[in-house]
């Protein structure tokens, strides 16, 4: 067996998996910096990020422990920092780690809530998870799934979060443990992970079926039934029907091919769709007004002056449209300025 290897039935917080989104590098850095080399624990760190990433070689210049980017079958070892990679949710399972291009959740993948569902999975009361700086609720559904399987549940403290809707709606979401700055909270984990963990309950379905969900073991009508009722609402992007998750006392949202939304990304995805479909219906009035026109001017040539003035009091009336799109666009770009933007990881 490896040197520092996690020894099934642990009696202690040996599990850390940690994140953010918007404003979350800032805080990442600085808890991990803060993290002594010989830690007692296996980390797991996540942001949102686009499609490539240099967070562990960001991470790796500031850590004192090894950083690893995550790989297919890692197995999991104490005093690593394991860093998701762009594309596929960063999954645990067993002694080892699983990377899959499950469905996106809260528009992201990799995604807090699949991480810390899996973790809370597998190893139940061991598991400590933290929520950084971000947008929106990503992890807030994770945390809980973490304390219902008796692990700890901690957040940045908002006041001093750059972004801080992620903590904050944890901390409305969750009985939280504990809230720290960030420069507090390396110490806390250290003292966490020094604590006997307890014994964990039996893990709920809905966290399993979700956990299988994210790992593309289960993906069909019949799972997600277990999981919610039949809403009115469609997937912003896939466009099927959705199934509302009443968990606790945070909505949320899945559709049968497996893509979840917190009621808070639900709307902000649906107004990114809002715009895209005013976007394609303006271009399409003004591409109408110019085909016109264009129309208008071959009549003339064949000296069809009527038709000719028909087809420029069409294109006229479609540039009409066009304008009142425009002036939608200009109200749903002033909304969409109001919210709290994504970032991604450099």
């Amino acid at each position: 067996m490896a040197e520092g290897m996690i020894l099934e039935g642990a009696a202690r917080r040996d599990i850390i998996v940690i994140g953010g989104s918007a404003g979350g590098l800032e805080a990442l850095c600085q808890v991990l910096s803060d993290l002594p080399e010989d830690l007692p624990a296996a980390v797991f760190a996540l942001l949102h990020m686009g499609a490539s990433s240099h967070l562990a070689q960001i991470l790796d210049q500031k850590v004192k422990l090894p950083v690893l980017s995550a790989e297919k079958g890692m197995v999991i070892q104490n005093g690593r920092v394991y860093v998701a990679v762009p594309g596929v949710h960063l999954l645990l399972h067993d002694d080892h780690i699983l990377l899959r291009r499950g469905p996106r959740e809260n528009l992201a993948r990799p995604a807090l809530d699949p991480l810390f569902r899996s973790a809370a999975c597998t190893f139940g009361s061991r598991v400590i998870g933290v929520v950084l700086s971000g947008a929106l609720s990503d992890g807030a559904a994770g945390l809980r799934a973490i304390k219902r399987c008796g692990g700890m549940a901690v957040v940045q403290d908002p006041a001093e979060a750059a972004v801080p809707s992620m903590p904050q709606s944890a901390i409305r979401h969750v009985a939280i443990d504990h809230v720290a700055p960030a420069h507090k909270l390396a110490a806390l984990l250290v003292k966490l992970t020094r604590q006997p963990a307890g014994l964990s309950p039996e893990i709920p379905l809905e966290i399993r079926l979700e956990t299988a969900i994210a790992a593309q073991e289960l993906s069909s009508m019949a799972a997600d039934d277990k999981l919610g009722t039949p809403s009115r609402f469609t997937c912003p992007e896939c466009h099927g029907a959705l199934w509302q998750i009443d968990d606790g006392n945070l909505l949320r949202y899945r559709c049968h091919v497996g893509h979840a939304y917190t009621a808070d990304a639900m709307l902000s995805a649906q107004t990114v769709r809002a715009e895209e479909m005013l976007w394609s219906l303006m271009r399409t009035h003004q591409e109408r007004a110019e085909l016109a026109r264009r129309m208008a001017a071959q009549e003339r040539s064949m000296n069809r002056e009527r038709l000719a003035e028909e087809l420029l009091e069409r294109a006229h009336g479609y540039e009409e449209d066009a304008q009142v799109v425009a002036t939608l666009l200009r109200s749903y770009r002033s909304t969409m300025a109001a919210e709290e933007p994504e970032q991604e990881v450099p």
